[in-house]
């Protein structure tokens, strides 16, 4: 299968990104460096291209009705310009994919999923979608979106708007006039934990509020930002990354979003995942802190003192704000309690750990 390209390909390659294959893209992973770039975003300010990223627009009398049945989270307590977190079970006691669902207005509504999931989550909406008064879009390939993070995003980005960005609460967005275009969707929404906004616009705007956003952004430092940074980014925050540490084989109630799972409606798998609230699980997804010197990787394994497995590392790295190995694994419930100490595999070496609550990185 041949990779798709991101409509700002060449303005990656001119800003001389190194270009890998990722999701089904060729993406910009970094520009500079993934140290320099993760701590321009903790600090000052990033833009990302996170194009990638795939957009259905559900709209009619059903669209909530649909929304309901097919997502775990209670969309009925949106209000017009609120998002939510959410995710897809899969009828089976896993996770399709997780997504964000915008709220535009009562019969309108975008939902927001991981990029290698596009097709697969179309295809399972759709099988529902036939039951609802509904049209469903994929806009996905008609939209760009670029993350603008960092602790002075709201500064950097506020004479390209009139909406003021200080004062718009964590996921809320406005539909606006953004850099000299009209109806843009600013959303006060990240992958990142250092504050920020996400911009969604249609593909022939999107070079134009690229180049409005780096000039004017220019006076606080701003850099384009890869996607090496933003997954260290995500992991200081303990944010669960879709494919790594959560999938159709991972239960929701294990991977810790029983926040987001919410028995006031019905809908897929509800009856499994009350069960599992109520009877308790085997393993739990955990954060983790090295105390001894090393960078925990995926797959890796988590032992108990014995070395017996206990559970595995989903995802790790070096935290560049902490300058210590962090990462994300399902293990035994017996030891998922905070301080609990761990040891993760490397090789014939066991590392000690402790079990930490995320963030690991508190902003």
């Amino acid at each position: 299968m041949s990779l798709k390209q991101v409509p700002l390909h060449h303005i990656h390659q001119q800003l001389g990104a190194k270009i890998v294959p990722f999701a089904g893209f060729e993406m910009p992973v970094r520009y500079s460096s993934d140290l320099d770039e993760h701590n321009t975003v903790r600090n000052a300010v990033g833009m990302f291209d996170v194009s990638h990223m795939g957009e259905f627009i559900l709209k009619g009398e059903g669209a909530l009705d649909l929304i309901q049945r097919v997502s775990a989270n209670d969309a009925s307590i949106l209000f017009d310009g609120k998002v939510q977190y959410s995710y897809l079970p899969n009828g089976r006691g896993g996770i399709v994919d997780d997504l964000l669902v915008y709220r535009i207005s009562q019969t309108e509504y975008m939902l927001v999923v991981n990029a290698s999931n596009i097709e697969k989550d179309w295809n399972w909406i759709s099988q529902y979608a036939s039951e609802y008064a509904l049209t469903m879009v994929n806009v996905s390939d008609d939209m760009c979106l670029f993350a603008v993070q960092g602790p002075l995003a709201a500064k950097a980005l506020q004479s390209l708007t009139p909406a003021d960005l200080e004062s718009m609460d964590y996921y809320t967005f406005e539909k606006t006039d953004f850099a000299g275009y009209a109806n843009v969707i600013v959303s006060a929404t990240g992958y990142t934990g250092a504050g920020g906004f996400e911009i969604y616009v249609s593909n022939h705007q999107a070079e134009g509020v690229w180049n409005a956003i780096m000039e004017a952004a220019g006076p606080f430092g701003i850099k384009p930002i890869g996607l090496g940074a933003r997954d260290t980014l995500r992991l200081e925050m303990g944010y669960n990354l879709y494919g790594n540490d959560i999938t159709d084989e991972t239960s929701p109630i294990e991977a810790g979003l029983g926040w987001v799972t919410k028995f006031t409606h019905d809908f897929i798998d509800a009856d499994v995942l009350k069960a599992q609230k109520q009877q308790g699980v085997p393993r739990k997804l955990v954060g983790f802190e090295l105390l001894d010197r090393g960078v925990p990787r995926g797959h890796y394994e988590l032992t108990d003192a014995d070395s017996n497995k206990i559970g595995e590392v989903t995802s790790g790295t070096q935290s560049p704000t902490l300058g210590k190995g962090v990462g994300l694994g399902y293990i035994q419930t017996a030891f998922s309690k905070p301080g609990t100490e761990i040891f993760v595999k490397v090789r014939d070496r066991l590392l000690k750990a402790q079990v930490v609550k995320p963030p690991f990185v508190k902003q």
